[in-house]
């Protein structure tokens, strides 16, 4: 077993990753309803929640964006990781930037980004864009990470002086211009917030994307995850999540019958355990081997939830040693990452 921490994240989007899993339920997620669940991951020790989105709402629902709804959250915790996907494909670089950034501030340092790339024809026309190839989409995740992590650093940690005597706020010669030149857009900094509580963000993205601190992997067993796991180290992945679908035995009723009474679940190529919660500590436990977290996708969060973190988390700290996470610590704490060195105070320290 490695020493870096174990983590346990939770897919904390809509009511649950089945599909029928707000039929009991219905109507929009209401801001008490996250944050009463986010309260309730926090309480139970999950390292962190997730959150997912897309770039076009489903059907005419509206909603907050992923970064905004994990923003919300943030003031209402203060040890959980807070990791909403932001789209590369169709969002100006330099504003996710920002919002990060002042997700991180907000946090208190707990902030990650999941980066996706997606460029349907649908989407595509919404933004008055072409769609993208696969190639294409993973080159513009990899340019937006890029450039991401050179605005975080465009201010040195103490770029901030606020000289009352003088009235200066920040000292210019710690702010750092970015000129960045990709194959779709162009940026010009530096950020208009100060470098982040992290220094920077925790990015988690697919294996083998540039620039990405945790790859996510996923297979149809734990033999395919561990193969996945091992390629994405090899390409230079400092930490590793495997993809887990989950439902369990809850309430008196058997994981096989809650899917049956609550319909079809389309396959997506993740790993997917049903039963109890005896099996499903094995199997995290397993997978402990080869990867460093686990990224839970339960069928219904009003149920699943809290069946984990009584059943499932207290049985992998005995046997894994898995820890939760601390007030004040930051999410890169938590997953055992070092603070980065600001790479322009780097430059200027050994010129």
């Amino acid at each position: 077993m490695s020493d870096t921490p174990f983590a346990v994240a939770l897919e904390l989007d809509a009511d649950g990753a089945h599909p029928a899993a707000g039929a009991a339920s219905p109507g929009a997620l209401s801001a008490r309803r996250l944050a009463s669940r986010a309260a309730s991951a926090e309480r139970l020790g999950f390292t962190a929640v997730t959150f997912d989105d897309a770039p076009l709402p489903a059907g005419d629902l509206a909603r907050l964006d992923a970064v905004q709804r994990a923003a919300f959250v943030a003031p209402l915790t203060s040890a959980i990781g807070l990791v909403p996907v932001a789209h590369t494909t169709y969002s100006e670089p330099f504003h996710v930037a920002t919002q990060l950034a002042s997700l991180d501030w907000a946090s208190n340092g707990r902030a990650g980004w999941i980066a996706a790339a997606s460029g349907t024809a649908r989407e595509a026309a919404a933004y008055g864009r072409e769609a993208l190839s696969g190639d294409e989409l993973r080159r513009e995740r990899d340019d937006v990470i890029e450039v991401a992590r050179r605005l975080w650093d465009s201010w040195e940690d103490d770029a901030v002086i606020q000289d009352v005597a003088t009235g200066r706020y920040l000292d210019a010669d710690r702010l750092h211009y970015v000129d960045f030149e990709g194959e779709r857009f162009s940026v010009k900094g530096p950020l208009i917030t100060p470098r982040p509580p992290q220094g920077q963000l925790v990015v988690v993205a697919p294996a083998g994307t540039a620039g990405a601190d945790v790859a996510l992997v996923s297979g149809a067993d734990p033999a395919e995850i561990a193969d996945a796991a091992a390629r994405a180290r090899a390409a230079g992945a400092a930490l590793v999540w495997a993809e887990v679908d989950v439902v369990l035995d809850a309430r008196g009723v058997s994981a096989a019958r809650r899917l049956s009474a609550l319909g079809p679940w389309p396959e997506v190529g993740l790993l997917r355990y049903a039963g109890g919660a005896d099996g499903l500590v094995a199997l995290i436990a397993g997978l402990a081997a080869s990867t460093d977290g686990v990224r839970l996708r339960v069928a219904e969060l009003d149920v699943d939830l809290e069946e984990v973190g009584r059943a499932v988390l207290p049985a992998l700290r005995e046997r894994i040693g898995f820890r939760s996470p601390r007030a004040g610590e930051t999410l890169r704490d938590a997953l055992g990452l070092d603070r980065p060195v600001n790479r322009y105070a780097a430059v200027k320290e050994f010129a």
